[in-house]
């Protein structure tokens, strides 16, 4: 790349830690570019996590400005400043919505950065679509930052403007005349996008974010190249604005637990299940999925049943999961805690992941090779389980008894899917498959791999400040 000398780059991450985190990772790769500077905007609440996680960072290279977030919003709970605590993810268009009474204070702020240096480019959470508006006012680019891939971005749009779909039920397949080979349902799609939910305050907080995004100077992918060609080749041909490829963005976390301490007790098992030469699946379904009582149950008996060493982390209490501990106490154990996932996915004894496929997770499995069972519950996570088990078969997937690819899943279901993955002859294909891909994964993050390119010309194009 070419010198860069004077980029202040700010960074503005949605109140979520499944978005704010890999915003963090992109800004410890900044760093490593000399002469830029960031500025990270957050509330109060969420910023001695920010400050906590870019701990070991020098100072003088990385700021955080908090802002106020908005209080007495009739549908939120008071203090709650970040998705992970609100009581339920129905309230998540009142959150996201409440953001935008922030605007005046940002601009304030971003108005204050620009006067005492400048502001050479704005990366934003895509939900915080307002933010457009304050960076055109001040004359600076905005770049788009959502969290998904490249492949959810461009079937997406795409549906948008194919109609072939049309008229079918929820689980009548189709095919996208662009892309003959894969078969997909509405049921792949939240209401919002696959055309049955054309009203209400979330399908106009979609249309909002999306106008903001097609007036911004790109979107930052956390993906790479190599593993989505098609799809971003297609997205940068057919729609705007320009899509860059900088990731996987979880490749450039300091891995803490490589220093000396104490090893917290899951890593304890994980080491007594090595040395037994046992197997694990590991089984997380990120922090905003809702279960209901009775999928647990099914959940729990199927991984009883399976007879396979699991690691569980789970949030919810009850008897399910007591009576679960009971019956496999020394082949599985059930963590109520925060763990290091990074951590427990690089530990030899771990062959598995039976993930709701958020994209991070998937993306850390993927870094990590260790080969997922998707079980999507929400959100963009459908089409990254087509993606994971069905164009990169780095994965197996979990139906729903119906064979929907949404709906209740059975315990027998369950079973049969866990040992699949952990001992059949389709497990061992995507454990191979996900090898090669956690290999392209992190030569594309080296200094000569195309992530690290990207994200120099990303720089030089967008962010560089030019001389009047």
């Amino acid at each position: 790349m070419d010198s860069i000398t004077s980029v202040h780059v700010v960074l503005f991450p949605f109140m979520s830690k499944g978005h704010t985190i890999p915003i963090l990772h992109l800004a410890r790769l900044l760093l490593l570019r000399t002469g830029i500077t960031v500025t990270i905007f957050t509330t109060h609440a969420n910023s001695p996590f920010i400050r906590q996680f870019l701990g070991d960072i020098q100072q003088s290279l990385i700021s955080v400005i908090e802002l106020e977030f908005p209080s007495n919003i009739p549908e939120l709970p008071p203090g709650v400043e970040s998705t992970d605590h609100l009581p339920s993810m129905s309230l998540f268009i009142p959150f996201a919505n409440a953001t935008k009474l922030m605007q005046p204070d940002f601009e304030r702020s971003l108005n204050s950065l620009s006067t005492s240096g400048g502001v050479s480019c704005i990366i934003s959470d895509g939900f915080l679509g307002w933010t457009q508006q304050s960076a055109h006012k001040s004359g600076i680019p905005r770049l788009v930052f959502y969290g998904i891939n490249n492949y959810a971005m461009t079937i997406t749009k795409v549906l948008a403007m194919d109609r072939s779909h049309v008229g079918l039920g929820p689980d009548e397949p189709f095919i996208l005349s662009d892309f003959p080979w894969m078969k997909l349902t509405l049921n792949d799609f939240l209401p919002v996008f696959n055309g049955s939910e054309t009203e209400g305050p979330h399908f106009e907080f979609v249309m909002e974010t999306s106008i903001a995004t097609a007036k911004s100077q790109g979107l930052v992918v956390n993906s790479f190249y190599e593993y989505e060609s098609a799809y971003l080749d297609y997205y940068n041909r057919e729609f705007i604005p320009k899509a860059w490829c900088v990731g996987p963005l979880c490749l450039a976390e300091v891995q803490k637990f490589d220093r000396p301490r104490e090893k917290p007790d899951s890593i304890k098992w994980l080491d007594q299940k090595l040395a037994e030469g046992r197997s694990v699946l590991y089984v997380a379904f990120g922090s905003q999925a809702e279960i209901t009582e009775e999928q647990l149950r099914e959940m729990a008996v199927g991984l009883e049943r399976s007879e396979v060493s699991f690691l569980w982390v789970v949030r919810s209490k009850g008897e399910v999961l007591e009576e679960l501990e009971e019956k496999v106490k020394g082949r599985g154990l059930v963590v109520r805690e925060w763990v290091n996932q990074v951590e427990i996915l690089r530990h030899e004894s771990v062959h598995g992941f039976m993930s709701h496929c958020g994209w991070n997770s998937a993306l850390e499995s993927i870094c990590e090779s260790v080969p997922i069972l998707a079980w999507p519950m929400m959100a963009d996570q459908h089409l990254n389980a087509r993606l994971v088990a069905d164009e990169l078969g780095v994965g197996l997937r979990i139906l729903a008894s119906n064979g929907s690819v949404r709906g209740f899943v059975g315990s027998e279901i369950v079973e049969k899917m866990v040992k699949e993955l952990m001992e059949g002859e389709k497990g061992e294909d995507v454990r191979r498959k996900v090898k090669e891909a956690g290999e392209a994964a992190r030569k594309a993050m080296e200094e000569s791999g195309s992530s690290w390119r990207t994200l120099d010309q990303l720089i030089n194009e967008t962010c560089r400040r030019k001389d009047h």
